[in-house]
């Protein structure tokens, strides 16, 4: 039944006429901190806390002013975090499963409203938003099972009259910094595993994406966590990151984003030595040679490079295609691009706006380099009247190997076309990167098929298809893609240690 707004939202803070939401009771203006809404700070927090400005991407409109927190407040969440780990922790992992199994019916049941408050925050085409609730979601239920069995392998004593157990226990305040590509998605993925363990969480979201996070708030609140487990604290990044890197009581910080960003996270955690778990740049190859089905490598290029409007970690960034069918692969390539709709996310385009000026800068400079260096423009190439975050989705051909978007991530719906001969040249232009985390390949020879797999220095791998993510796989890269996985019963090792008892019982 829809709920009434409480008292938690700023006044005038969100503006529930651009939701129109079934359950207004999602919309928050302020951080979820100890349980409660932060406009019941302390008045030194309040001092400090500023206003964020959420606006539409597409459209520019002022949909929220969300009353943002700093360090005093960032600090406040960990102390939180931190009294409510022993009773967490201390609960039969039955009863931690239970509260993840309801927050993950919760999600379902809203999945409508959670899916336009991400679109109309973020830009992306609603169809995608709710793909995204789901997969969010899936989360959730996963680690709700996960719970109730963190057990872990066995060993037989080494040592007479010796008795050898090990036990798997939660490392204690979980500090989580989520992006705005998936503002849903990667803090359920992190969340439900730190969770399940029994570790308690605080949660930073994008400044620019905070009302997908303070909704997650809301549902937990709904599903009965208790008061400090589950925290978000919306504001500028800076003081807030700053606070949890140097606080040593946060054991674990898991992060999604650059790489850049990854590398002084890195160092900020190194004195208290967190246990780091980071998801950063990707910069995809896909492979096509000539023996490929060409019409379903089209449309597995057409999913891996424009979902999200490009804005993705695994979106394909360099396309090599083997020279029998590269011309056309082009053609068919580029004339399905020019078919995509662009327009506003309700409306459900294939293409929404870019997230920001910045990321149509890249896309303009990107394109400027690559044809300055003898590349063809086969479409797209320009902004879109709809407005100034529109990007047309663009295909270049014969991209040289030295320009910027053959060596840099795009994030955004550019893509990049260039012709080779034979395996062991792809493999090594494919591997001429800093990043690995997700390679893209199309082929039906079934050695080659392993040849490749083995030799692609990529932490995941999709044959002959584009979607590979999900709950149950161990999501993560190699090289500077990031440490550690998330998803799967490996997710849980971020946020565990394995304790090692011996005991004599002669």
């Amino acid at each position: 039944m829809p709920q009434s707004p409480s008292s938690r939202a700023v006044s005038n803070a969100v503006f529930e006429d651009a939701f129109a939401l079934e359950d207004p009771g999602l919309l928050a203006g302020c951080s979820y901190v100890d349980g409660a809404w932060a406009e019941a700070a302390e008045a030194a927090e309040a001092a400090e806390a500023s206003v964020l400005a959420v606006t539409n991407p597409a459209d520019g409109a002022a949909i929220a002013e969300v009353a943002a927190l700093g360090e005093a407040g960032a600090r406040r969440a960990v102390g939180a975090a931190q009294r409510a780990f022993p009773a967490w922790a201390a609960l039969l992992p039955q009863q931690r499963s239970d509260c993840l199994r309801r927050w993950y019916e919760l999600m379902v049941a809203h999945k409508e409203d959670l899916a336009r408050i991400m679109t109309l925050e973020q830009g992306k085409p609603i169809s995608e938003a709710r793909g995204e609730i789901d997969y969010g979601a899936s989360f959730a239920e996963y680690f709700a099972e996960e719970a109730k069995r963190p057990d872990i392998m066995s060993v037989t004593s080494h040592l007479p009259s010796a008795e050898v157990e090990l036990w798997r226990e939660p490392v204690g305040v979980a500090a989580l910094v989520t992006p705005w590509n998936f503002p849903n998605a990667m803090i359920t993925r992190k969340a439900a595993a730190a969770l399940a363990v029994g570790c308690t969480v605080v949660v930073h979201p994008s400044k620019e994406t905070p009302l997908s996070a303070l909704a997650l708030a809301e549902l937990g609140q709904r599903a009965g966590f208790p008061p400090g487990v589950f925290n978000v604290v919306v504001g500028e990044p800076a003081p807030i990151v700053r606070a949890w890197t140097s606080d040593k009581r946060v054991r674990a910080l898991s992060f999604t984003g650059s790489t850049e960003i990854g590398r002084l996270l890195y160092a900020q955690s190194a004195p208290s030595i967190k246990r780091l778990s980071l998801e950063l740049g990707g910069h995809a190859p896909f492979i096509v040679f000539a023996d490929a089905d060409l019409d379903k490598a089209v449309e597995e290029a057409i999913g891996a490079k424009f979902a999200t409007s490009g804005q993705d970690c695994l979106g394909a960034n360099r396309f090599f295609i083997e020279r029998p069918v590269y011309e056309e692969f082009c053609r068919r390539f580029a004339a399905r691009t020019e078919a995509l709709t662009l327009g506003f996310g309700l409306d459900d385009p294939d293409i929404g706006p870019l997230m920001n000026s910045a990321a149509v800068a890249k896309q303009e400079d990107h394109v400027a380099d690559a044809l300055a260096k003898g590349a063809r423009l086969l479409c797209g190439g320009e902004g879109h009247e709809l407005g100034p975050l529109f990007y047309k989705p663009t295909v270049l051909a014969d991209v040289p190997d030295d320009a910027k978007i053959m060596t840099e991530e795009t994030f955004g719906p550019v893509a990049a076309m260039a012709p080779f001969d034979g395996e062991a040249e792809v493999i090594t232009r494919a591997n001429a990167t800093d990043f690995g985390l997700v390679a893209y390949l199309h082929t039906r020879e079934p050695a080659r098929i392993y040849r490749m797999s083995r030799a692609l220095e990529f932490g995941m791998v999709a044959v002959n298809r584009t979607k590979v993510t999900g709950a149950p796989i161990p999501f993560g890269g190699m090289k500077q893609s990031g440490l550690g996985r998330e998803g799967s019963r490996l997710g849980i090792e971020a946020f565990s240690d394995v304790k090692y008892v011996c005991r004599d019982w002669s």
